[in-house]
């Protein structure tokens, strides 16, 4: 089976075409919880953000008041209220119905099911708006699995709503990509790392590189210095998404060294390693080295209890055909 681009971190193939971990393995791997939005690293409220719903406490924090003498016309003019921010308008291109409204809510969802770490990043907000928030960040997180695209939906009405939440545009790229909207993903994700700094979602960027068709923007971030700090798993996603980007090049000797020097042996049985001794197989079998692929997926299928790959469907093809 061909390998596959555009797939969630992990996926070189697996059971029925999907990534071999599964979306809520990677989701959880990234900060996220099944039936949550992703999980932010910060409160993700930029300063603009907490001036506004302080009331005022900006003047404190040394913002700007517009009281100058031009500020002081402007308000006369305006009967004593504040000058508005004419650029607002510009910066902040005007949301469709449709696309605010989102898809229709479900009853039981009532956004008590969020996550407290994801909610809290909500309190700055007015309560009605934070409920409505956290409802569709519920629902994105419910269906991302079953119904990518209705999730992403969902995402989008919270992004319309609290655009400078990083949680927010966390959710959104998650859904996005998902649902196979790279480059929304890339952006949303791009915008969430800038208001956080969280690395974590380094490896999807990757992978929407790789769906664009850019592998060498992929590789690129596989050698970000933060990667080496990851956790024993993103490092493994990290790895697999390089290796498939040097097989977009046609590299594969460089895709299989990639794979080599991951804990390919290690004695664990988590998803991640899974993940990692099937792509080592699946790039072996594409590199022409067809019974060293068979050892490998007979390994992946030795701890893949779980059936996360169709490791044991790829050891008896190729079987069949060194056999014949």
């Amino acid at each position: 089976m061909a390998e596959q681009r555009g797939q969630r971190p992990g996926g070189t193939g697996g059971r029925g075409g999907r990534a071999t971990g599964g979306r809520d393995d990677r989701r959880q791997s990234s900060g996220g919880a099944r039936g949550a939005a992703p999980r932010g690293q910060a409160a993700g409220r930029s300063r603009d953000d907490e001036r506004r719903g302080r009331g005022g406490a900006g003047a404190a924090a040394g913002a700007p008041t517009g009281r100058g003498r031009s500020g002081e016309r402007d308000q006369q003019r305006s009967g004593g209220r504040p000058p508005r921010d004419r650029d607002a308008a510009k910066r902040e291109p005007r949301v469709d119905q449709a696309v605010y409204d989102g898809p229709p809510l479900p009853d039981e969802v009532t956004g008590r099911e969020l996550d407290r770490a994801i909610a809290a990043q909500l309190k700055g907000l007015p309560e009605k708006l934070a409920a409505r928030i956290a409802r569709h960040l519920v629902a994105a997180g419910q269906l991302i699995d079953d119904d990518p695209e209705t999730a992403y939906r969902h995402a989008l009405a919270a992004r319309a709503r609290a655009p400078r939440l990083a949680v927010v545009r966390e959710a959104a790229g998650e859904a996005a990509y998902a649902a196979g909207h790279y480059s929304e993903a890339l952006a949303e994700l791009r915008a969430a790392k800038r208001m956080n700094g969280a690395t974590a979602y380094l490896p999807i960027m990757a992978d929407c590189h790789r769906a664009l068709g850019q592998p060498e923007q992929a590789i690129k971030l596989a050698k970000s210095p933060s990667v080496v700090g990851f956790t024993a798993e993103a490092k493994a996603e990290m790895t697999i998404v390089e290796a498939g980007a040097r097989r977009d090049m046609g590299q594969f000797d460089a895709a299989l060294r990639t794979l080599e020097l991951a804990p390919l042996t290690s004695k664990s049985r988590a998803a991640w390693v899974v993940r990692l001794r099937y792509a080592y197989a699946d790039t072996l079998e594409a590199a022409g080295r067809e019974a060293d692929a068979l050892t490998w997926f007979h390994r992946t299928q030795a701890i893949d209890s779980e059936e996360l790959t169709d490791a044991a469907e790829r050891a008896a093809a190729l079987e069949q055909k060194l056999g014949d």
